[in-house]
């Protein structure tokens, strides 16, 4: 082995902590080291997460509203209509189900909860008036977190949404804009850049990050890094792919562990700032999913994903806890919030 390898890592990791960055060229080298150095790696992310971040999880969960059929043609997506998997298909669930949920989420622990529907943005008023009675039902059933994945968002899309009561919204790049071809042909990246930016400007917590393993290069999951820090993006999802049957990327080979813990923590310095989230795909990890904290993650997706099941949450609770770290709640900072809106109603 290299010792001056570890004097470098050592190096960067110092600049970050005192406000500094790292370049994408050094960020190209680090997701480039080989497996002996990964744990040392790991040990220097997990000292920049708790520098900016401390020992707090943030922990969330999703619903998917409204599944299949999307006339999106995402290569890894099962709910595309262009491809030919068994995804579910139905339209909006009942909002009574939805509220379930939500609860559930919180006492699990979770500080926000997603909306997600197929599709390509809030297109007719009866997709306004469906997420508003939503929302609405979660703000009177539960006190946790709302926010959304609808795709694309105009300004006055982002803005109405804030207006009926979403507070974060999730967009995700999905890759580098160079590899956005053999992704998806049915949108451009730009909307995906614009749709942040307009989320953004309406006020809304903005969450984007993409999926590692479609095929893409090293320098590509770098490039997608720093779009993502030009673009400030303060809540980060890494998603890392399953192949699924009936789709283009179904002979994709899944990620090993090494290589997963290795691009968490290369994300974590070269956002060292951010909430970054381990969301889909960590059962590649195997028995290396507490790992990911380590490494530098700082959130987590509990339950179930769109189309697929979630690890036992009860034994992702109790991973935490292991670990000695906390969840973070919200409660508090959201009561206050409802009072304020009270009292200038």
């Amino acid at each position: 082995m290299d010792h001056t390898l570890y004097s470098k890592i050592d190096q960067i990791t110092l600049r970050i902590l005192n406000g500094g960055e790292m370049s994408a060229d050094e960020g190209r080298w680090m997701i480039r080291l080989d497996d002996d150095y990964t744990p040392w790696l790991m040990a220097s992310a997990d000292r920049i997460r708790k520098n900016f971040r401390g020992n707090q999880i943030e922990v969330c969960a999703i619903a998917n509203v409204r599944s299949g059929n999307c006339s999106r043609n995402c290569n890894f997506c099962s709910q595309s209509g262009h491809h030919n998997t068994d995804s579910p298909t139905y339209d909006y669930i009942p909002t009574e189900d939805l509220v379930a949920q939500a609860k559930q989420a919180r006492e699990w622990g979770a500080s926000d909860f997603g909306v997600v529907s197929k599709g390509w943005g809030v297109r007719s008023d009866k997709e306004s008036e469906k997420l508003e009675e939503y929302f609405n039902a979660m703000d009177d059933g539960s006190d946790i977190g709302r926010c959304a994945s609808l795709g694309a968002l105009s300004k006055d899309s982002a803005a109405k949404l804030k207006g009926i009561g979403m507070e974060n919204y999730h967009h995700n790049l999905e890759c580098a804009e160079s590899y956005f071809d053999k992704v998806c042909t049915s949108h451009s990246y730009q909307e995906n850049i614009d749709t942040i930016n307009n989320a953004r400007e309406a006020g809304l917590r903005v969450c984007a990050g993409g999926i590692l393993g479609m095929g893409e290069s090293l320098d590509q999951r770098i490039e997608m890094a720093d779009t993502l820090r030009q673009l400030n993006v303060e809540s980060v999802p890494l998603n890392f792919l399953s192949p699924v049957v009936g789709t283009p990327m179904a002979k994709q080979t899944p990620m090993e562990p090494y290589e997963i813990l290795r691009a968490i923590a290369t994300y974590r310095f070269m956002l060292p700032q951010a909430e970054i989230r381990i969301a889909g795909g960590r059962q590649h990890l195997g028995d290396m999913q507490s790992m990911i904290f380590m490494a530098g993650a700082s959130g987590v997706m509990i339950g179930d994903y769109l189309t697929t099941k979630g690890r036992n949450v009860s034994d992702d609770i109790k991973m935490i806890k292991d670990l000695k770290l906390e969840i973070r709640g919200n409660t508090q900072q959201r009561r206050e919030q409802k009072q304020v809106q009270a009292a200038s109603a």
